[in-house]
């Protein structure tokens, strides 16, 4: 079940990412080692993260994913390895907050596509979310807590 949704908007936030193009059924082994290797990357350059991980869907998910994983950072990233730079982009989003475990999130999804077909809003083919409760902090997979950006065109 998702929280009621509502119209936000997303403030520009410089990040650190790591581009996959992964198929689907890859899509949770090949997630923590990316991870994994963006945080020891960013260990290296003396960067904290500045917000919480993200997946950036670079389009609407199919058989395989155009996906960014990464962290927003307040300092300048330099390439390292799989590591760049990014930016979450400053936007008009349909947003709402999943709670639950992964696997309910193509739900949680599904119920933010009927409300914004419900609300007649257009939006663009890509979106992103930020795991603002998950694994890394709690076992408890009932609590975790998935925040769903869907940018709407203007």
């Amino acid at each position: 079940m998702i929280d009621l949704p509502q119209i936000a908007r997303s403030a520009q936030q410089r990040t650190a990412i790591i581009p996959l193009s992964v198929a689907r059924a890859e899509i949770g082994r090949v997630f923590a080692a990316a991870v994994g290797e963006l945080l020891a990357a960013m260990r290296e350059q003396g960067i904290e993260p500045a917000g919480p991980l993200f997946s950036y869907h670079l389009n609407m998910p199919g058989e395989v994913y155009g996906v960014q994983i990464g962290f927003p950072v307040d300092a300048d990233v330099q390439p390292s390895g799989r590591v760049v730079a990014g930016a979450l982009p400053a936007l008009r989003v349909a947003r709402t907050i999943y709670r639950g475990p992964m696997d309910g999130l193509a739900t949680a999804w599904s119920q933010l596509t009927t409300w914004v077909a419900q609300n007649a809003l257009a939006t663009r083919p890509f979106m992103w979310e930020n795991y603002l409760v998950g694994p890394g902090d709690t076992p408890e997979s009932s609590i975790w807590q998935t925040e769903l950006n869907w940018p709407l065109a203007d």
